[in-house]
């Protein structure tokens, strides 16, 4: 895929990282491509960014570049075409209770113990618990526009979920959830909000991300359809 001869994004450089530990393939390197220098992607570059398939993680702006693998395929849910489940339908009633406040990136420890709590619960594999600074640097600091959306059950905070408000769409950047209730289902709940909300911006897509078809921990994406990938350069259903 080329870069489209865009005047902001032509200001930018790429480099490919070397190869890391896959986190959704085990036994697998992965190797990411960057945009740089992280000042010049502004909302505006961004924008044109998440159209070729690239993502954020704090500051960083990236697209998997792996010499010999693809499996990361670029998602989105076409606003206007999507057709709720009865189960999708179903967790939105059972947590309608739920407030919800749209609020700036901002470090909280309410938010740290509840994201440090969802970590343990639901990537235990990971033995190093992530430091405040680390948290900062993955969910707090950005440079296109960007929110938090708080999800309460009262006074308790349940889900946080980061998004990053692009021209076309919202992208979810990362939520994470009270993983204590076992009968709860905070993540399709988040994403059925996602996509109201959506429609209420009069936005057409949700970005969803990456669907990694070999990793469980995607499999929860394919549910939402019809479905958009980015498919040899193109955006087409799936």
């Amino acid at each position: 895929m080329t870069l489209p001869n865009d005047a902001p994004l032509s200001k930018l450089q790429f480099y490919v990282t070397t190869p890391y530990a896959c986190g959704y393939i085990e036994s697998k390197l992965a190797q990411s491509l960057i945009a740089s220098p992280q000042h010049l992607v502004d909302a505006k570059t961004y924008n044109g960014l998440i159209q070729l398939g690239f993502r954020r993680s704090g500051k960083f702006v990236y697209r998997p570049h792996c010499e010999l693998c693809n499996a990361c395929i670029p998602v989105r849910i076409p606003i206007n075409d999507f057709i709720p489940k009865r189960s999708q339908r179903r967790a939105v009633k059972s947590h309608e209770s739920l407030s919800v406040a749209i609020i700036p990136l901002e470090f909280s420890e309410e938010h740290f113990a509840l994201y440090t709590a969802y970590q343990v619960a639901r990537h235990s594999g990971n033995k190093d618990q992530e430091s405040a600074e680390q948290y900062r640097n993955f969910l707090v600091q950005s440079n296109v526009e960007s929110v938090m959306v708080e999800f309460r059950l009262g006074d308790q905070l349940k889900m946080v979920s980061v998004v990053d408000i692009v021209s076309d769409g919202i992208s979810a950047v990362y939520t994470f959830y009270d993983a204590s209730d076992a009968h709860a289902s905070y993540g399709t709940y988040n994403v059925m909000w996602l996509i109201k909300w959506c429609k209420r911006l009069k936005l057409d897509y949700l970005y969803l991300g990456y669907w990694i078809k070999e990793s469980p921990k995607m499999a929860y994406k394919q549910n939402f359809v019809p479905q958009e990938a980015l498919i040899d350069g193109e955006w087409q259903l799936l």
